[in-house]
């Protein structure tokens, strides 16, 4: 669509949005790119934001503008029989009825094919108003949202469907909601666009795709437990894999070896990075993928869910000039988000801070990061080794796998900088045994190390839906909560329930629990003679600190979470 080049410029600048300079500059940068509009170019320009170009078309075309929408405020029973990929295309959607008309939004005033659409569907006169297009996308995809449009429905429909090419079916996408699946895209790439909004709706951390005998199994893993969403015709898989590869750049035609890659797109403005890793099976390649926001709210200490006790000493070990603080804990138990948390406290102008990440999930300003790449012999020790003659303050490794990247970490402790890594053990005792199995000597371990720390992640009740109820004898006993305990807080405690807010799950969000030790005289000269990791575990109880499963009892005493929640967690932890 193309506006009247003097009208539009001219509201701009009769209402001060922009300079005659200005206009000029975007009219000839206009005339190299055909079809390029002038508010688009305006605002690529940096002259104007866009919701100034919707108020100028709005002062040119008559209409009010909408910065945005309440959801709550939308009439859903206008939407019932409207499309998804229909409105996402066309940008305009109903939202609320007034009489014998139907307040309408829309991105684009001279959509007169949207506007006669609406008007069939409603059977009401539709009143326009004009919104910035993400405004729109957002009313859009969060009416579908609560009427119920989903993945299981979508993978259902495929049933229909013939099984288009591959190569076809196969092709890449900048923004899904931008390009959201039209009618003249197959079913598979529908699919696999719906895929990734669901899971991006649900907070999913990674999404499974794998083949059975007669089906093709979506599972999502939500706050850390997988749940199976939808399945698709077995005929399907194929071109389901063929369009994961080839978003991911990876070879179709190979099925034989796993292979790994990664997707970077963006879901209604918000870069999402995905890592991909394939892998055949009996019945077919299975396909994993991890989701990173990139826009993530990167999470300060005091969010994390630290006691007082443990939030003074993380906060006290983060602040010597030097040493290792290690996080402990299994893969998915949030141990780079602690470390980017602390990091991102200690970052300041006078700190040069650098990591060493495989891969780099989420990028922080100020702070140099290297992602490891093994396929070139860049791996943990070799970019330790060359990072010590940047003059660094703070190393951050992403984690210490063998003896050369351990003995590295160490002689940098012992050399004036602070070393942040991560270890995959039990609990933090462990930490100690592991490094002097991997072959450093014990005496290194108990000079560098400050602070050793493990932590896994358990869901929170959702607050909207939550019960409370008298807990038994025998599910006391089973976690170790003593009925004084819960007599302190009432006599109640909390058990999941289920709802819409939490999709019937009876949990909402995750937090944290921990087991610090605090390296101390005593538990240098138990390394030092090569005690086992329970023996230094006692030492560290006897001054203090508390373990995995009572942090957790802690939260469940606070009605942040369930006991059967913390038991599944702790299990591998309890003594």
């Amino acid at each position: 669509m193309l506006f009247g080049r003097s009208r539009i410029g001219e509201i701009l600048v009769s209402h001060g949005f922009i300079t005659n300079e200005q206009l000029n500059e975007a009219l000839v940068a206009q005339d190299a790119e055909p079809g390029k509009r002038l508010g688009e170019k305006l605002v690529e320009l940096k002259y104007v934001k866009e919701i100034d170009v919707v108020r100028a078309l709005g002062l040119q075309f008559g209409m009010e503008v909408y910065e945005s929408f309440d959801l709550e405020q939308a009439d859903m029973s206008l939407s019932k029989d409207y499309n998804y990929s229909v409105a996402m295309k066309a940008q305009i959607m109903p939202y609320q009825k007034r009489g014998d008309f139907v307040l309408t939004a829309l991105a684009d005033p001279l959509n007169l094919e949207g506007v006669d659409y609406i008007r069939v569907l409603t059977g009401c006169e539709p009143i326009l108003v004009l919104a910035p297009a993400a405004a729109v996308k957002n009313l859009i995809t969060g009416i579908f949202d609560k009427l119920g449009t989903d993945l299981g429905q979508m993978a259902d429909d495929l049933e229909s469907q013939k099984p288009a090419d591959e190569e076809e079916e196969a092709e890449k996408i900048e923004d899904i909601l931008n390009r959201a699946a039209s009618d003249d895209e197959g079913p598979i790439i529908q699919l696999m666009n719906m895929v990734f909004q669901q899971s991006m709706r649900e907070h999913a951390s990674d999404i499974h795709i794998e083949a059975s005998e007669e089906n093709v199994i979506f599972r999502f893993r939500v706050d850390g437990v997988l749940k199976e969403v939808a399945r698709a015709p077995k005929r399907f898989h194929s071109a389901i894999i063929v369009r994961v590869k080839i978003m991911a750049n990876l070879n179709i035609a190979e099925k034989r070896v796993p292979q790994d890659g990664r997707i970077r797109f963006k879901i209604a403005g918000r870069d999402i990075d995905v890592r991909v890793a394939t892998a055949p099976a009996v019945h077919g390649e299975r396909v994993t993928m991890r989701l990173l926001d990139q826009q993530a709210i990167l999470r300060d200490l005091k969010d994390l869910g630290f006691n007082e006790r443990h939030y003074h000493v993380i906060t006290h070990a983060i602040a010597q000039p030097h040493g290792i603080v290690l996080v402990t804990g299994p893969t998915g138990s949030g141990k780079s988000t602690t470390l980017y948390a602390c990091l991102n406290r200690i970052n300041t102008p006078d700190k040069n801070i650098l990591t060493v990440e495989d891969p780099v999930e989420y990028q922080l300003p100020g702070i140099s990061q290297m992602p490891v790449n093994a396929k070139i012999g860049l791996t943990f020790a070799s970019g330790l080794r060359s990072y010590l003659r940047h003059d660094p303050d703070v190393i951050m490794v992403g984690e210490i796998r063998d003896q050369e990247t351990a003995e590295i970490a160490i002689q940098a402790a012992l050399t004036g900088h602070l070393v942040f890594s991560t270890l995959h053990t039990n609990d933090a005792a462990g930490a100690f045994t592991r490094l002097i199995d991997m072959g450093v000597e014990p005496f290194l371990v108990s000079s560098s190390l400050e602070l050793s720390m493990a932590q896994r992640l358990i869901r929170c009740l959702c607050p909207f839906c939550r019960q409370p109820y008298v807990p038994s004898a025998e599910e006391l006993a089973e976690i170790g909560i003593t009925q004084a305990q819960v007599d302190s807080v009432g006599g109640l405690l909390y058990k999941p329930c289920g709802c819409k807010e939490c999709n019937n799950s009876g949990y909402k969000g995750r937090t944290a629990i921990y087991e610090m030790m605090v390296i101390n005289d005593a538990i240098r000269r138990l390394v030092m003679q090569r005690a086992d990791a329970s023996t230094i575990k006692n030492e560290a109880v006897k001054n203090g600190m508390t373990n995995l499963r009572e942090d957790g009892i802690a939260k469940v005493l606070e009605g942040k979470s369930s006991i059967p929640e913390v038991l599944r967690v702790t299990q591998d932890t309890a003594d």
